[in-house]
């Protein structure tokens, strides 16, 4: 007797929509429902803040959270310049002054830029 046997881990995977094997599954695949909103309809406002200390983030606001995949835009911003970031719950921020170089990154994205 196998250490998974009698789990759900010994049975062969089933679809949970018709209970069939997933090999003789003859469902069509499901669609992922998208509810991101396309960046050419949301606009993107800069603004380059100092904080504690005299750092200086740039701060991106306007994009709504539920509409957008937020983690993903900052890494592949994050990326793009070189620079930490996080998200913050008014918006996205990035170390140090970044205006120029997220106004055009942004832009290149489809994004509507103010600031």
């Amino acid at each position: 007797m196998g250490l998974l046997a009698g789990t759900a881990w010994d049975r062969p995977p089933q679809c949970e929509r018709c209970g069939q094997l997933e090999s003789a599954c003859q469902c069509p695949p499901a669609a992922a429902p998208s509810s991101l909103v396309p960046p050419e309809k949301q606009t993107a406002r800069l603004s380059v803040e100092r904080r504690k200390k005299g750092k200086v983030v740039t701060v991106i606001r306007g994009l709504a959270p539920e509409a957008n995949d937020l983690p993903a835009l900052l890494t592949r911003l994050k990326n793009a310049c070189g620079a930490g970031g996080a998200i913050e719950d008014d918006g996205l921020e990035i170390q140090g002054d970044q205006l120029d170089r997220l106004r055009k990154l942004l832009a290149e994205f489809g994004y509507k830029v103010r600031g």
